[in-house]
Order: structure tokens, then C-alpha cells, then sequence
């Protein structure tokens, strides 16, 4: 395993010292210059989960940095929130510091070194059934949590590493109270959430029901796994008897292609990649590139409704969403073809961020009616003609965090594991993700290779879009992302017309219905104001219907001297400050 960790740490203070003892000429004095004051008053970390966020919260009280504040929310989210995301899963780590230089990391799950691209089809060559497929050891990824928060915690931490797992293993040993979309969770989908013995016992009663809302959930065998990589360091999760655990439960549930192997464990590695940037009008916005296609969708949808005027239509014009459903309509068609893991595929991230490529795809829109089709754009550095179009399916197992500091450092940071429950595969107590149905099933399609298919060490293509926003002074505006599978770039896109061009406060914008159109076909949020615009969307010449959409935001932006937080009113997610 290359991590960098702890031990690290320590090997970089004993070489300091090893250089002091040889130095002939005397160390300098330190500096006697002030402190830099604090640019905010209190810190704040949104999340899907109050007692998440508490945890997070909590570390900043502490003294640590948003990075610190991060971890420690992810990991109390394993306990509270274990159908979304968790140790078990992967994620990615977007931040910025008080200077406003943005840096990502890549905790995404990667595919058995033994997977081939025929890993989702059955013996006469077609795609297994979805849920067939999530609910065993194939859909399984070697998880990237915890090699991500180490990578983190050595690049921006500042409190120790153990201190960081305390409130979850408080909300572990100790119990949380199982809230009501928890249980709603655990009532949608018992195919994964019960599939283990020991989870069953864990959230279900003798009856088979799921236990009511309020009961205590106390996760022993977890607080045990998050004692021991608090102790023993990150290489606990990927070494020994942990990584043992992990491979020999995936292996036994993969009845076909390449099993989960020890070394498939210690071989992950959580790595750096250049984050995605772009401009919208006034403001310069980042996230996470490839192998996400979040941020690159993000930009590909807010740039191509730079020919028009949003501030004007305002949110209560049927026109500003026809728009907002061209757009990405646009920005789909090109991530479809494009769009995989930048170490197997020739990704041109540049050229799907450019933005008079993505300007002049935009002139393709007409306010007055619908494009009568949408292809792939041919952006600089693309190789479209050597890859054919993928199809990924709907997931509800992902959750969204984002924290700012005093010191003005800022995070957003995506994790996840996929489905409800992930694979259902139960492992110390934390379910292990799906996140491999995340490839194309078709490895090819009419004698073309798809991009996102199935290879050894491959990372899944992701919609997840940890979005950071800066002013055109370069200041920090606003730190935000979403969960709910590709719905997420659209819900991220939604949220920025309605902060940046309609000048809502970000509760509000949070709170903005959505409309998801990455086909022909337009989904409102049912029960929305959408709703009721069904018939003047028609005319423009759109396919319309309403549906249930999972949709999860977390922000928190900068007002003036002040962080404002929210979450999204559909969830139980809420801000808390330090």
C-alpha cells in the first residue's frame, strides 16, 4: 500500500532533526510576526446528518482545520447514515485555502486487478439484471475513504489522527437514534440492507420489520474497526486482518470474472488530480475532474446558458427551464461518450471545460422550441469516434458534507457507496459499496469500446461534483455539492443559477425545485411548482413527466464577513457552527 500517513509525519521529523545535529551554521531565529487574525468569527460544516455535522463541528472547537472537520464527519456519517456512505465506500475531496488555491484528491473505489470488461454479463453475452448484479461481491470496489482522509489529513490536518475517529466511535458504541429517512431507507431496500446476518440483527427485529424510528442503534463491531484504524493508522483499513476480512467476503459472494484479493487492498491508492475549473460569467468555479464527470458536467451546463438572460426569466419562467433542460441535454450527450477513468482513457478534460467550446454549444439552444436532437460535441483533444455512448442506473447511496474554517480553508467532499446499503456485502460492522454497477455493463457497443467499461484497477465513472465557487476578486463564495446519482451535476447547476444569477439566499436556492432532463425526456420534481409548468414545457416541445427525485444538497456560502449554511429541506441534513 502507498499511503501517506502517519509514519510519514514521523520519518519527516526525525530527517529534520538528523539535519539540525549536521548543520555547522547556527538556525535561524523564529519570526516574531503576529498571527494572521481569523477571517470568520466561527467555522461551519453542513451535512446530510445533525449528529454528522455536530462531529465535524466538534473538531473545529478543537482547534482543527476544515480538513480535520471533514474526516470527522465522514466518519460519523459510516455510523448514522450507513445506507449513503461510510469507510466501506469512496469519495472525492475537494479544497481550497484562504488564498483560494484549489486542490483535489481521488478516493474513488477501483475494480479487482482480475475484473475484465465482461464482468456484468451472463453467458450468452447480455447485461445482468441490475439488482442481481449490486447485491454480490461483483459490484464490489476496493474502498477509498479512508486512503483519501489519510492523503487529507497529511496535506491539511492538524489534529492528531485518532482524535478525529472519537465522535464516531462515541455515535457507535454508545448508540444514535435511528431517524426517519433512516428507516425509510431500511423499509426501500431490504434486498441490500438485510442481505448480512449481522446487519440484519443490527436494523431489522424478530419480526423481519425494520425497527421503528427512535431506537437506539448501538454498532459494537464498527466502534471496534474505527478503534483500531484510530490506533493503528489508515494501513490498518488495507492491511492484516481487516483487508483479510474485506477480500474474503467479496470473493466468497462473486460468482463470476475476477475476485476481490489481499493485494487488490494494499495495492489502492487514494491520488491527486488537477482539478476541474472553468468560468461562469463573473465567477470562477471548481471541482472534481475525471474520472468524475461532475464538475465538467457543471460547467458544460452553466456555461452554455451564458447566451441568456436568467437574472431577467427569473425562477418562476417556464422558459428559464426549458433552458436549464437544454443545457443539459448538451452537457449528458457529452459526458456519455467521453467521460472515464483518466488512467485508462484519453479524457479531454480541457476541452470539455473550454469555454468557447461550451459557449457555442450553447447557440445550439432556442428559447422558443426544443432541439430536435443532441449528439457529442467534438471538444479539443477527443478521440470520440474511438468510443461509443455508456448507460449508468439511478443510486440513493451517496451523502455531501462541506466545511469552512475560520481561517477561511474550505472542503467539499462527496462520499459514497453507491445503492441504498451499498452492495448489502456487511463487513466490522459498515456496508461495503456497489459502486463497480457505476461501469457501463456493455463493453462495447457496434464493434466500439464504451470508455466507462469494466477493466482491472479501473475507477467508475462518477457524477458526484464537490463544487467550490470564487468571486471575481478571487475570494470564496460559496462551497456546495449534492448526492442522488446523476441528478447530482443538475442539482449542483440548480443551485448555482439560483445563488449566482436569481440572488437567493442559499437556504433558498437549496430549496429550488428541479427539473432533470439528461436525455429527451424532462423529469420534474413532482409535487413542485415544475409540476404545474408541465403544459407550457410541452409546448416548447418537450416529453414531460413528474417523479420522486433523490435529492440531497449541502452549501454553506460566504455573506459578506459571515458563513451562512445550509442543507436541503428534503433531507435531515442541517449547518452547525463551531
Amino acid at each position: 500500500m502507498n499511503l501517506t500517513c502517519l509514519p510519514a509525519r514521523l520519518l519527516a521529523v526525525s530527517s529534520a532533526l538528523l539535519l539540525t545535529a549536521c548543520a555547522t551554521s547556527p538556525v535561524a531565529p523564529p519570526t516574531t510576526s503576529r498571527p494572521t487574525a481569523p477571517k470568520y468569527e466561527s467555522g461551519m460544516v453542513s451535512a446530510a446528518d445533525p449528529r454528522a455535522a455536530e462531529a465535524g463541528a466538534e473538531m473545529l472547537r478543537h482547534g482543527g482545520t476544515a480538513t480535520d472537520a471533514a474526516i470527522a464527519t465522514m466518519l460519523a456519517l459510516t455510523v448514522v447514515e450507513p445506507q449513503s456512505s461510510g469507510i466501506g465506500g469512496g469519495g472525492f475531496y475537494v479544497r481550497s485555502d484562504p488564498k483560494g488555491q484549489v486542490g483535489t484528491i481521488d478516493g474513488r473505489e477501483t475494480a479487482p486487478a482480475a475484473a475484465t470488461p465482461r464482468r456484468f454479463l451472463d453467458a450468452e453475452g447480455k447485461p445482468l439484471p441490475h439488482r442481481k448484479a449490486v447485491v454480490s461481491g461483483l459490484s464490489v470496489g476496493v474502498p477509498g475513504n479512508i486512503a483519501l482522509a489519510a492523503q487529507a489529513h497529511e496535506q491539511d490536518g492538524k489534529l492528531p489522527w485518532a482524535e478525529l475517529f472519537q465522535p464516531a466511535i462515541r455515535l457507535a458504541s454508545e448508540g444514535y437514534q435511528l431517524s426517519e429517512r433512516g428507516r425509510a431507507m431500511l423499509v426501500r431496500a431490504p434486498d441490500s440492507a438485510a442481505h448480512d446476518p449481522a446487519a440484519r440483527a443490527l436494523y431489522f427485529g424478530a419480526d423481519g420489520q425494520p425497527h421503528p424510528v427512535g431506537t437506539l442503534i448501538r454498532n459494537p463491531a464498527l466502534a471496534k474497526t474505527l478503534e483500531t484504524i484510530a490506533s493503528r493508522g489508515p494501513q490498518a483499513f488495507y492491511t492484516g486482518a481487516m483487508a483479510q476480512a474485506v477480500a474474503r467476503q467479496v470473493a466468497s459472494e462473486t460468482p463470476q470474472d475476477g475476485k476481490m484479493t489481499v493485494a487488490d487492498l494494499e495495492g489502492y491508492e487514494a491520488k491527486k488530480r488537477p482539478a476541474a475549473c472553468g468560468t461562469y460569467r463573473i465567477y470562477k468555479i471548481c471541482g472534481m475532474g475525471p474520472p468524475s464527470s461532475g464538475e465538467t458536467t457543471v460547467l458544460a451546463i452553466m456555461v452554455a446558458l451564458e447566451n441568456f438572460d436568467l437574472a431577467a426569466l427569473g425562477p418562476d419562467s417556464p422558459v428559464a427551464w426549458h433552458l436549464f433542460a437544454e443545457a443539459q441535454r448538451l452537457a449528458y450527450a457529452d459526458r456519455e461518450v467521453y467521460l472515464a477513468d483518466p488512467d485508462y482513457v484519453p479524457v479531454p478534460t480541457k476541452g470539455l471545460t473550454d469555454h468557447a467550446y461550451l459557449l457555442a454549444r450553447g447557440k445550439a439552444i432556442s428559447p422558443e422550441r426544443t432541439m430536435p436532437f443532441v449528439k457529442p460535441g467534438d471538444p479539443k483533444g477527443s478521440q470520440r469516434l474511438s468510443f461509443a455512448p455508456g448507460r449508468s442506473y439511478p443510486e440513493l447511496g451517496t451523502s455531501h458534507l462541506v466545511v469552512i474554517d475560520r481561517e477561511g480553508r474550505a472542503v467539499s467532499y462527496t462520499s459514497t457507496i453507491e445503492s441504498a446499503f451499498g452492495s448489502g456485502l456487511f463487513v466490522g460492522g459498515f456496508y461495503l459499496n456497489n459502486e463497480l454497477t457505476d461501469f457501463s455493463f456493455m463493453p462495447e457497443d457496434a464493434g466500439r469500446p464504451v470508455a466507462n467499461r469494466v477493466e482491472g484497477g479501473k475507477r467508475p465513472r462518477s457524477s458526484m461534483a464537490p463544487t467550490l465557487v470564487f468571486g471575481p476578486d478571487g475570494k470564496l463564495l460559496l462551497a456546495l455539492g449534492a448526492a442522488g446519482g446523476a441528478t447530482i451535476p443538475v442539482q449542483v447547476a440548480r443551485t448555482l443559477i439560483g445563488f449566482l444569477d436569481w440572488k437567493l439566499p442559499i437556504d433558498q436556492a437549496l430549496a429550488l425545485p428541479l427539473l432533470f432532463s439528461p436525455r429527451d425526456t424532462v423529469i420534474v420534481e413532482k409535487g413542485s411548482q415544475l409540476e404545474r409548468m408541465i403544459p407550457a414545457l410541452e409546448k416548447l416541445g418537450h416529453d414531460v413527466r413528474a417523479a420522486e427525485l433523490p435529492l440531497k444538497t449541502n452549501a454553506i456560502a460566504v455573506v459578506g464577513s459571515r458563513l451562512v449554511g445550509a442543507a436541503d429541506p428534503r433531507s435531515e441534513g442541517r449547518a452547525i457552527a463551531q
